[in-house]
Order: structure tokens, then sequence, then C-alpha cells
């Protein structure tokens, strides 16, 4: 963490040293009030009425945001953004006001001067820093649990890391997006000196050397984060049917809607019964943007599959720009099954029942003949 940088010269912070150890052992009644500490306990702070300004200083918190680490991200992920703000504020001079305490000799006065305008240094300091995250885009989102952060005091020279976590839609274009960081913070403004009238009617401790006022300020940082380009792939097209009891061949065709090349790319399905495959995987080479390529998979439905629609989950893997093994999010592929064609067509089923008829009165005709022969027999025989 980098030290704050010092505004005034190396001579003037000697003398303030020499100060504070002078006034360490200095023990004067008369204005032991102004020479404690800054704390006023339970008392109510003097107004303007009870303490004096020696001086004013020029200078004021200033409060910077950036990303630390990779700012780029990938469509479809959560990710914490760690966001470090840094307070570069500077002290731009000192001016002394013309104030006198008629009650205090001109030399010990000019050392309670002194070390009102050491006080005026923490001008540069920012306290109670409130800072939200905000995304104007409706594919990036701010998990609402994480914001806001609070920092509650950040002096000037030093950074502090607040974190945030962020959500990528699955269908962010790629690309450059800004969010804003709005952030609100009080600085002191500016330092007086309490009298010893004060002590003497209660409105301050006999501990109590200055009061502070403060402003508030509010700012709206820019922030950067970049999504990724990388291959995006949909089925596009389906062909091809089943039929209960068969095999038949599906073909699915693969575009990539990305932005950048899939190489090596696989396609590969995920079936299970009534449906199955001897082979669930098909190379489909490379494929650009905007480019599409079919995958041809042999599937055999069983007999007593239900005619339907039946969802297949399908994925493809594939080597991206960096180098790595990749795969697209989950696709359902539509297979369709159908009724199976009758054995017997209806013209084989006329014609048989036309053949059993035949049959029938052949039969039927012999039967008659014999009975007849029979009948004939008979009579001769009498």
């Amino acid at each position: 963490m980098n030290k704050p940088q010092n505004y005034i010269p190396e001579k003037l912070v000697t003398t303030f040293v020499s100060i504070a150890v002078l006034l360490s052992v200095l023990s004067i009644t008369t204005v032991s009030p102004v020479l404690g500490s800054a704390s006023t306990g339970e008392f109510l702070i003097p107004d303007n009425g009870y303490s004096v300004d020696y001086y004013r200083s020029y200078g004021e918190p200033t409060i910077e945001a950036s990303v630390r680490g990779d700012p780029e991200f990938e469509r479809g992920e959560v990710a914490d953004i760690q966001i470090i703000l840094a307070n570069k504020g500077t002290i731009e001079g000192m001016k002394r006001l013309n104030v006198n305490q008629s009650l205090i000799p001109d030399s010990k006065e000019e050392l309670i001067a002194l070390a009102e305008m050491s006080a005026e240094q923490n001008c540069t300091t920012a306290k109670g820093i409130k800072a939200n995250l905000i995304s104007e885009s409706d594919n990036v989102h701010v998990e609402s649990t994480t914001t806001p952060q609070i920092v509650n005091e950040l002096k000037t020279g030093y950074i502090q890391p607040i974190k945030f976590t962020i959500r990528i839609d699955d269908n962010t274009p790629a690309g450059e997006y800004e969010l804003k960081l709005p952030v609100t913070y009080q600085y002191q403004n500016n330092v007086r000196t309490v009298t010893s009238n004060a002590v003497d009617i209660g409105l301050a401790s006999d501990t109590a050397a200055f009061t502070q006022q403060y402003s508030t300020k509010n700012i709206a940082l820019p922030l950067h984060i970049s999504i990724k380009k990388e291959s995006k792939f949909e089925v596009s097209k389906i062909s091809g049917s089943l039929k209960q009891g068969s095999t038949g061949l599906i073909n699915v065709t693969y575009t990539n809607r990305g932005e950048t090349s899939a190489q090596d790319a696989q396609a590969k399905i995920t079936v299970m019964k009534p449906l199955s495959t001897s082979k669930s995987t098909v190379r489909l080479g490379t494929i650009g943007p905007g480019e599409s390529q079919t995958a041809s998979f042999n599937i055999s439905a069983e007999s007593d599959a239900v005619v339907k629609n039946y969802s297949v989950d399908s994925e493809v893997k594939y080597i991206d720009d960096d180098g790595k093994t990749k795969f697209s999010e989950n696709m359902k592929v539509e297979m369709p099954i159908e009724k199976s064609e009758s054995k017997f067509s209806t013209t084989m089923i006329i014609g048989l029942l036309l053949a059993l008829v035949l049959i029938y009165q052949i039969m039927k005709v012999l039967r008659n003949r014999k009975n007849y022969s029979k009948n004939e027999s008979g009579d001769e025989n009498d």
C-alpha cells in the first residue's frame, strides 16, 4: 500500500514536530482548553462565537476507481469484480487568517495557530465512503446482496479494495460495457480552534482543542469491463424421421452464432430409451462465425416406442482461439417417431378376404357334390 505523499515543505514539517514536542510539555492554564485533544466527549460543539479560525486549507479528497485484475468476462458467468478505490487528494495551499485572542500572548497564540494548521491537513481524508455499483445494460447485472460497499476512512495516498458480484446473461453480445460507481463521502472542510470562553460556559470540555466542519460530496465514477468474444452454437435445422422398430438417419445442422471460429468441433448427442445409437459423436471440423455444419446420426427406435417428438440433449466440443477446450451450452434436438407401416396393405387384405371367400365357395360346392353323390348311390341300392 502506498504511503501518503507529503504536501508541505520539509522545513515546515520539522517545525510541526518541534511544536508538538513543545505543546506536550507546556502547562499553560489560560490556554489549556485549546491545547487538548480533538475529542469533544459529550459536550456540545461550540459555534463560531466560541471558536476562532487561524488557517484555511485549500484541498479535498480526490477519489478514483479502477478494476483490479482482468476486466474481461464470459457469457453466462457469475463472477466477483474487485474495484480499487484510491484517494489522490492534495492540499493546494494554506491561508493564514488575521485572528488574535486578547487573553493569549502573541508568541503562544502562534503555537496554537500552527497546531490548527496541522489539523487542517486532514482535509484530504475521505470518511464514511459508500459505493454502489450500477449496470445500465440489460445483460449485465449486479447482485443486490453485494451493494453498497462501505469504507469508514480513506486517507490520501492510500487505496482500498471493495468487491461486488456481477452476473452476465448467456446471450450477452461481446464487446465493451460501462458500469457506474456512484460514491458518497464526507471530508473535513475547515477546522476551528475552541476558545477558553467555551469551557467557561460548559459548551466544551477542558480537553477539547478543535471543532471540525464537514462537507458531503457525491461523484459517479465510470468503470469498464468487456465480454469475451467466443463461439456460440445453436441447432438451426433438423431433418429425417424415425419409425417404430426401425433405424433412421437424423441430420442435425449446427450454426456458430458467435464471434470467433471453433476449431476441431465435434457434435455429440445423448439418447435414452426407447432410442439408441451406435455412434453418438460426429466430427464437424472448423466452423467460423456465421457458418454451419451438419452431423448425421443413425438412431434406432424400439418397436414399442410411443409416437411423439423426443427431445435429445446435444452439445458441441471445440477448441477456442486461446487453444483451450470448450463446450457449448446444452442444445435440444427434437426427433419425431412415427407409427410403423402395417405389414399388410389394404389391397393385400382385400385380396386375402376374396381368396378366403373363394376357398369357402369351392369347399361348399365340393361338399354339395359329395352329398349329391351319396344320395344317388342310395337310390340305386333301393
